[in-house]
């Protein structure tokens, strides 16, 4: 089966603005030290880099298809790639904390619509038959992302500085521009439901509050802190009060009806905690507490992408074999061990043993999120297809920016406990730190262990 030239081509661009977002949201992991000297920060304090660029995701997602519809993909993708350049150029020239944390919100409004708004031209351009094709062509870009992202990054800060890891995106982003202006089709927006705008403000408001009150634990205080979890909450039950009275809400409340869905959902926020904080953490403890250089650093993270790329290959396979149940209380339970077993890192550690940790922490990280990603949808009914899907994409978001806060704010706890004057103090609360995010990780699999047995 072949595509026509311009078909081609839209599938080639789609493909171009979904590389550069998951490129992106891995590259910046093994700079932060050389920004946090750059910027006159503690490299410990720099999670909110990931944590505005991944919180911004989830707050745009729901909105996406709606916005999409009012005025146009071509129109909206034209936007979201302007978006996503302007923010890699506000990032680059940042001359303070703040500052890159705002050009990191532009730049997340931009990447929060690449795929979602980029899907949906591909699903008008293509007929049904020819549309999983499209797709898994669109994606195989994305899967190169992470996999050279740590890398170039590491060796972008080493040979050159960490300004480049954005000013990279600004002449693909206006490759990009140009071929959306030349060969996107210019439909006309489709007429679309009534926004639930009041339902996306109280979603918007408990994201943000619970995502500052775990970012700003050491400035609010507990109280403080606490304080912002209850009004988060309150937002949430306002939100699903809400959603049973309005005949079109964001997320109609009849989703969570899906006992699959309920489960998956909360299984993936939490499991996600843990496993998306590795990425920051293991790049940071190496280069802040075991000298290694930027480059070293991006590379140890190879085996972790590679592993996970492995497992894709068996995983429906191994699920099928085993049902979604078994296998995820079991890998839940083999994840959250190898998460905990980072805690072991030490100069002395061998480094054959570090690497056979992240070979099978991404194997099992891969598994887990094909497992969580199939349960959660395989039970929707087609007209809930498109509404549970956006719901989980912002579940997604919404756990790698928190499994990074959690951290950072784990990690800046433990390094004053024991003592910021002691250059040993920083290892030991790397190492709590991997504990206690492996401890979190574990809960999930009390949720995923309600599943039907037999599933």
């Amino acid at each position: 089966m072949t595509f026509v030239r311009s078909n081609s081509v839209l599938l080639w661009l789609v493909a171009l603005g979904f590389f550069m977002q998951t490129l992106d949201a891995t590259i910046v992991n093994t700079a932060l030290p050389a920004m946090a000297q750059a910027l006159g920060e503690s490299p410990l304090r720099m999670q909110s880099v990931i944590v505005a660029y991944s919180l911004t995701m989830a707050l745009v997602i729901p909105a996406s298809g709606w916005v999409a519809d009012r005025f146009g993909t071509r129109r909206v993708y034209l936007t979201a790639i302007a978006l996503f350049v302007l923010g890699s150029l506000l990032c680059a020239i940042a001359a303070s904390l703040n500052q890159l944390v705002l050009a990191r919100i532009v730049q997340g409004c931009g990447g929060a619509l690449l795929l979602p708004v980029g899907r949906l031209a591909v699903l008008r351009a293509f007929p049904r038959d020819q549309f999983l094709k499209a797709m898994s062509f669109v994606t195989l870009p994305g899967l190169l992302g992470p996999l050279i992202g740590p890398t170039l990054g590491g060796w972008m800060v080493e040979y050159a500085s960490w300004h480049w890891i954005f000013l990279v995106n600004v002449p693909v982003g206006l490759v990009g521009l140009a071929a959306t202006l030349r060969y996107m089709r210019d439909a006309e927006p489709i007429p679309s439901r009534r926004f639930d705008a009041v339902g996306y403000a109280l979603l918007a408001f408990a994201m943000v509050a619970v995502s500052m009150a775990l970012e700003g634990l050491a400035l609010l205080g507990v109280a403080g802190a606490m304080a912002l979890l209850g009004a988060g909450a309150g937002s949430l039950l306002v939100y699903w009060r809400h959603a049973r009275r309005r005949p079109d809400p964001l997320f109609a409340p009849a989703l969570f009806a899906v006992r699959s869905l309920r489960i998956g959902l909360l299984g993936n926020l939490f499991s996600r905690l843990g496993g998306s904080c590795i990425p920051f953490l293991i790049p940071l403890v190496l280069q802040v507490c075991l000298g290694y250089s930027p480059m070293e650093a991006g590379m140890m993270m190879l085996p972790t992408v590679l592993a996970s790329m492995t497992v894709k290959r068996v995983a429906s396979a191994l699920i099928g074999r085993w049902g979604y149940r078994r296998t995820l209380v079991g890998n839940t339970l083999l994840l959250s061990l190898m998460i905990a077993s980072f805690a072991l890192v030490t100069p002395e550690q061998p480094q054959w043993l570090r690497i056979l940790q992240l070979l099978i922490f991404g194997a099992t990280n891969s598994m887990q999120f094909t497992a969580m990603n199939t349960v959660t949808l395989k039970d929707l009914e087609a007209h809930h297809a498109s509404s549970g899907t956006s719901l989980l994409s912002m579940v997604q978001m919404l756990a790698m920016g928190l499994g990074v806060a959690i951290a950072g704010a784990v990690l800046a706890g433990f390094h004053a406990l024991w003592g910021q004057a002691r250059p040993e103090a920083v290892l030991h609360a790397f190492q709590a730190t991997f504990a206690c995010m492996g401890l979190l990780t574990l809960f999930s699999a009390t949720i995923f262990s309600r599943l039907e047995r037999g599933s």
